[in-house]
């Protein structure tokens, strides 16, 4: 082989590799991150523990609640849970967002994964174990009224706006995007869960879904606890200085898909001229983030004497 080629060969061979370390290192960041150090033995036991499951692969809500989207559809939909005061006065009273928010985020990931992909015993318990929390989780918002999260309107709240974001999210950042009979299909498959942590009267259709959202208007506002974390999520995120502008890309593709009232509300401003932008920003973290869990699979396939592919 001529010296040059094999030169260029060396090169482009160096280059490769430290491109897939960079993948690699990205990828176990983002997993310690979301699904905590923990990840291998959790991801084992829901993904490969045998017995029926509620869904399947080609469910809608298997296809989106797997999907890179849902880092800026979680944003979203913090920031659109918190507009409802009790709602809001229960994570603040009682979440610990603040001084364990990655913990907060761990438990909830382990939660959708395993309500989704999980056995339905495992499921189960899960959701049985979230309900004895929410038993105990009662007190005052900010102007003294009562509430308790096992009520079945806040209940529904919470799940509205999360199904809404989640959705709103995979529609707009997924390189799968759902057709309306699989839109209508995954709110429908939603609907498990939250019925069985106690919410009642949940959508059925992307219809439904949208009309209760608007119903919720009236009572939804922006408590000094919601500012407050709203404050927390987009401007005092904690993470190490070298993964800001990653987070920045995801928070400003989740503010891209708020309603305006919910912006206004929070006093967050992006003028129309600016939500394109940011909807491109919401899809490059998006990208990126799948970019590195795809080379994560990859080193855990190659691990296993599997072939990527």
């Amino acid at each position: 082989m001529p010296p040059a080629r094999r030169a260029v060969e060396l090169v482009v061979g160096a280059a490769a590799t430290a491109m897939r370390r960079a993948q690699n290192r990205l990828g176990k960041a983002l997993r310690d991150r979301v699904a905590g150090q923990d990840a291998p033995e959790a991801a084992k036991r829901i993904w490969q523990t045998p017995g029926p499951r509620w869904f399947a692969e080609d469910d809608p809500i298997w296809i989106v609640n797997q999907d890179a989207a849902m880092f800026p559809g979680g944003i979203a939909s913090l920031l659109l849970q918190s507009l409802h005061p009790q709602a809001m006065a229960g994570v603040a009273g009682h979440s610990g967002y603040k001084g364990d928010p990655w913990g907060r985020l761990q438990r909830t990931s382990h939660y959708l994964a395993t309500v989704t992909f999980g056995t339905i015993e495992h499921a189960t318990e899960a959701i049985d174990h979230v309900r004895g929390i929410h038993e105990r989780v009662r007190g005052k918002d900010h102007l003294g009224r009562p509430y308790r999260a096992s009520d079945p309107h806040l209940l529904r709240w919470v799940h509205v706006a999360e199904t809404w974001c989640f959705l709103a999210a995979h529609q707009a950042y997924s390189d799968r995007p759902l057709t309306p009979d699989q839109a209508d299909l995954f709110v429908d498959q939603a609907r498990k869960s939250g019925e069985m942590l106690g919410g009642t009267g949940l959508p059925r259709t992307v219809a439904e879904l949208d009309a209760q959202l608007e119903a919720f208007r009236p009572e939804l506002v922006a408590s000094p606890a919601a500012k407050e974390a709203a404050e927390f999520l987009l401007k005092e995120p904690p993470l190490p200085l070298a993964a800001k502008p990653g987070y920045a890309l995801l928070a400003a593709g989740g503010i891209a898909l708020l309603p305006d009232w919910a912006r206004g509300e929070l006093d967050i401003r992006m003028p129309a001229f600016a939500r394109p932008v940011a909807r491109g920003a919401g899809r490059f973290g998006v990208a990126a983030v799948r970019w590195g869990m795809a080379g994560l699979d990859d080193d855990e396939r190659l691990r296993h004497g599997d072939t990527p592919h």
